[in-house]
């Protein structure tokens, strides 16, 4: 049995998640609170497998709650977040402290939305469920960041693809963070996310990175140090000119856009010019692709095991062979500046 605590501040919306959540077999409700205060005493209290966090409470806010529980009693916590633009900034604030997933908050019974985002909610909590340990990664020392400077591949690279599910945004920012302006190459990016808050995703980034960070759009060029995420419901291509293509074509391994197929067009497009990085993430999407990559002459890079929230995706493509390299965040910013300028 899931044991989910519920933080949020409007008793009608506490009521709805209840019933939401209390209606699947395998949940239980052991506690509901109002205030980020009340969370953090709860799950001394009650030790829930999962916390569904709203970001707007009096006093303690969620964001804070969130850094507070993590710091102490670390528990997944998933954020559950209406669409107004303030909320969907302060989302990304709570990744920042340690949230693992968010979230849209449902519809109401009656919106055509309500089934798909009530079903997206569950599957989310149940997932996170599972992630019992939440990690994280220290500094690498300076004779780290020194060898990462060395026995480099000795290609001309074009373009990096970035795959990334649970626990990849904050992974991705700090890659970005740490990437220098003048990164000459263009960074192709598929970050499995809930509906409706990429442009939000792209917003954050562009808090913490030097380099120019947007949405992809269907024929748009490339261009060196540019960032280019993946929009909601199409997958991200790119062809040998460097051009974007966003293609509605089936999802790939239940998902649109699919690590799979954006790694598969760096394939068939760049092969050995190309770099791959697959990080944290449940499942294996892209970790076959990756493999690909691999034997096609490319650079490959999967998150490490200590600083992956979720291992799923990068372990799968380690186990299968297919990575050059096994890093943590802030080395695969150093090993890619070192690529991109060998």
């Amino acid at each position: 049995m899931i044991r989910v605590l519920v933080a949020e501040d409007s008793p009608t919306i506490r009521a709805f998640l209840v019933s939401i959540l209390e209606s699947q077999p395998d949940m239980k409700v052991v506690g509901v609170v109002g205030t980020g205060e009340e969370a953090v005493e709860a799950v001394k209290n009650y030790k829930p497998d999962v916390v569904t966090m709203d970001i707007h409470m009096p006093g303690m806010d969620g964001f804070a709650a969130t850094r507070r529980i993590m710091e102490t009693l670390p528990v997944p916590i998933v954020i559950v977040s209406g669409m107004m633009t303030d909320q969907v900034a302060a989302t990304f604030r709570a990744v920042e402290a340690g949230a693992l997933a968010f979230v849209r908050r449902p519809a109401g019974i009656g919106h055509r939305d309500h089934d798909t985002e009530t079903a997206d909610l569950v599957m989310t909590v149940r997932l996170m469920s599972e992630v019992k340990v939440v990690r994280r990664w220290r500094l690498p020392t300076p004779a780290a960041r020194a060898e990462a400077r060395q026995n480099l591949v000795e290609k001309r690279p074009q373009i990096v693809g970035i795959g990334a599910s649970t626990g990849g945004p904050m992974a991705l920012q700090i890659i970005l963070a740490n990437l220098p302006a003048d990164f000459p190459l263009p960074i192709l990016v598929v970050q499995h996310i809930a509906h409706g808050f990429v442009d939000g995703f792209a917003d954050w980034l562009r808090m913490s990175t030097k380099l120019s960070v947007q949405v992809a759009g269907d024929f748009v060029p490339t261009r060196p140090g540019g960032v280019y995420i993946a929009p909601d419901n199409a997958h991200l291509a790119v062809d040998r000119r460097g051009i974007l293509r966003l293609h509605e074509t089936p999802p790939e391994n239940g998902l649109r856009p699919a690590v799979s197929h954006l790694f598969r067009s760096i394939a068939d497009s760049f092969g050995e010019e190309a770099i791959g990085v697959l990080l944290s993430g449940m499942g294996a999407d892209g970790s076959a692709e990756l493999c690909n990559l691999y034997q096609r002459g490319a650079v490959t890079i999967a998150q490490d095991r200590n600083s992956s929230v979720v291992h799923g995706m990068p372990g799968v493509a380690i186990e299968m062979g297919g990575a050059s390299f096994v890093l943590n965040p802030l080395e695969i910013a150093t090993r890619l500046t070192a690529l991109a300028k060998s």
